[in-house]
């Protein structure tokens, strides 16, 4: 008996599953591709709209280290990748988008749903090109995969002409079985002289500190960084996205920093201590406008010393000693260079620079202390994520939406571990990801507690996800602070103009109903008192459960932006 002849898209998802992809992020589209892959066992997690979908590859990404798989049909299916992607892209997450085109012959005749894929990606993918024979599949999958995780991860874009989908494939006389699924893809690391060079600069600071950027997150590099944080005692500030990539119970962490540097933030009193800073040693970091608050932290009397995959991101927007590559191996090398230099004079600074950076937390705790307490309603989002960090683990995720839920979940929890896991949109920001990146996250570690933080107008973006995590099986906790505003619109026109549009108020929404419609369970938290049982018993079930918050329309996280504006600054003679 003849053995059928295998079609493209089966010989696409023959290639998808060497590279161990387990998922796809799709929507049964392109439907040949998708057929083949669940007939091959992938499993496809779909959907309700591609927004979702890439910020769910992006999620899936960030936790499992392997290179995700996001599949959508050509035209208005593709532009909705277009947002997730360029997060994605700013954020040095890897991911691979297989997109459907029309049937060749159909190309330049207003064919239904025709569009210039090549160009709509040009702005948020690495790597964008068109499947253009069926000899030719491995090849354009794996270049994919390559270019996705390969230098700084990003997103890649193959697209695929439908006709050709159903097109035979030969034989190929030497059948491929390299794995291109994970990244980074190639672990590169600085010459030993510049990292010998990096190493005697830090040994000789008088005050040398570290700011940790999202690549500090990269797979090994928390490990490496806390290895590298010890031997050299060294103060280590994150950034948003940097949150996790240390223990910030470590005696020389000191949090995150970025614009929250509010009267009542961690960073109002740890800034002093990165402004006293003469080297500051920068891992994955792109000195970006929230990392360094509008580009005001970073003192000018320091000396930088920046890791990067990226050649272009170091130097950007500060002179730097260069150290080009992989985080893990180059602070693993840096950590062994510095094993073999004099570091007395950490070991001498380090026991007052502990006793320091435990009264910042102190002085911390004791300033947010009204609003983590607060007892009466409206909630203060404070006590919320107080209540929160007491049901912390080391291995939970914590996800946030954009804006405010970002910068509460930034500056106020405490992370146990490093490589505990605070996933933030902070690439561009956009509303809507919080609950897709949750998703995402969950699907990467399913043994994992998974928690979403959302507020009221970012989750009108992604109410209909909560159907697919009831049809998916994705159990996770989703936490709604409803204000009723656009919190960050309304206090920063405010600040701006003096007075803010009509957007920025919504009518009512029960939030914890629209759940209950979809098959979620749906708890409303109205007092205090009820806010930890309610966690409590969301994340010992194993049914995604929906808590929405009455929170005070007037809170909002300690950012510089209204620092002697909306907030002003108490007496400091009253704190002491």
């Amino acid at each position: 008996m003849t053995k059928p002849t295998e079609t493209v898209a089966q010989a696409i998802a023959r290639a998808l599953k060497r590279h161990g992809v387990e998922v796809i992020f799709g929507q049964s589209l392109p439907s040949a591709v998708i057929l083949a892959a669940e007939a091959i066992g992938i499993r496809q997690i779909a959907y309700r709209q591609e927004n979702m979908g890439g910020a769910m590859a992006d999620g899936y990404a960030r936790i499992s280290g392997r290179v995700p798989v996001v599949a959508a049909q050509n035209g208005p299916a593709a532009t909705l990748l277009v947002a997730p992607l360029a997060e994605a892209l700013k954020a040095s997450i890897p991911i691979v988008a297989i997109v459907q085109e029309v049937e060749r012959h159909q190309v330049d005749k207003n064919a239904f749903q025709e569009l210039d894929h090549v160009a709509l990606f040009s702005s948020c993918a690495k790597w964008t090109r068109r499947l253009g024979g069926a000899d030719r599949v491995d090849d354009y999958v794996d270049a994919a995969f390559i270019a996705a995780a390969s230098g700084r991860p990003g997103p890649a874009v193959l697209l695929l002409p439908a006709d050709l989908l159903r097109e035979p494939v030969a034989a190929s006389a030497v059948a491929r079985s390299a794995n291109y699924g994970t990244f980074p893809a190639d672990r590169v690391r600085p010459g030993q002289a510049a990292i010998e060079q990096a190493a005697r600069l830090i040994a000789e600071a008088q005050n040398p500190v570290v700011m940790a950027g999202g690549g500090a997150l990269s797979q090994g590099a928390p490990a490496a960084l806390a290895a590298l944080q010890d031997l050299a005692g060294l103060p280590v500030f994150t950034t948003n996205m940097g949150k996790g990539a240390v223990d910030e119970h470590h005696p020389l962490s000191c949090g995150v920093l970025g614009a929250l540097t509010g009267p009542t933030s961690l960073g109002r009193q740890s800034r002093e201590l990165l402004q006293e800073a003469d080297l500051i040693l920068q891992v994955g970091t792109r000195n970006n406008q929230n990392g360094t608050d509008s580009w005001r932290l970073v003192p000018n009397s320091a000396r930088l010393i920046q890791i990067d995959l990226d050649p272009q991101e170091i130097g950007r927007n500060y002179e730097a000693f260069r150290l080009v590559g992989d985080a893990a191996e180059t602070l693993g090398a840096l950590t062994e260079a510095l094993r073999k230099v004099d570091l007395s004079r950490r070991t001498q600074a380090r026991p007052a620079l502990e006793q320091r950076i435990a009264g910042l937390w102190e002085s911390f705790d004791q300033r947010r202390a009204p609003s983590t307490g607060h007892n009466t309603s409206p909630i203060r989002p404070e006590r919320v994520m107080a209540e929160l960090q007491t049901l912390l683990t080391s291995d939970m995720i914590v996800a946030a939406d954009a804006s405010y839920s970002s910068m509460w979940i930034v500056g106020q929890l405490r992370g146990l571990a490093p490589g505990m896991r605070f996933l933030t949109p902070r690439g561009l920001a956009g509303l809507g990801w919080g609950l897709p990146l949750a998703m995402g996250a969950k699907v990467a570690r399913p043994g994992s507690k998974v928690v979403a933080l959302v507020g009221d107008g970012g989750f009108a973006h992604s109410w209909a996800e909560l159907e697919t995590m009831v049809r998916m099986g994705i159990a996770l906790t989703v936490i709604v602070l409803n204000n009723g505003v656009l919190g960050y619109q309304k206090d920063a026109e405010t600040v701006k103009f003096g007075r803010y549009t009509t957007a920025c108020h919504f009518a009512p929404v029960d939030h914890a109903a629209i759940a209950r419609a979809c098959g979620c369970e749906g708890v409303h938290v109205r007092e205090a008192a009820e806010i930890l049982p309610a966690l409590r018993a969301a994340l010992q079930s194993d049914r995604p459960i929906l808590i929405e918050v009455a929170t005070d329309p007037d809170a909002h996280p300690a950012i510089s932006l209204y620092d002697g504006t909306l907030d002003k600054a108490p007496q400091e003679a009253e704190l002491v």
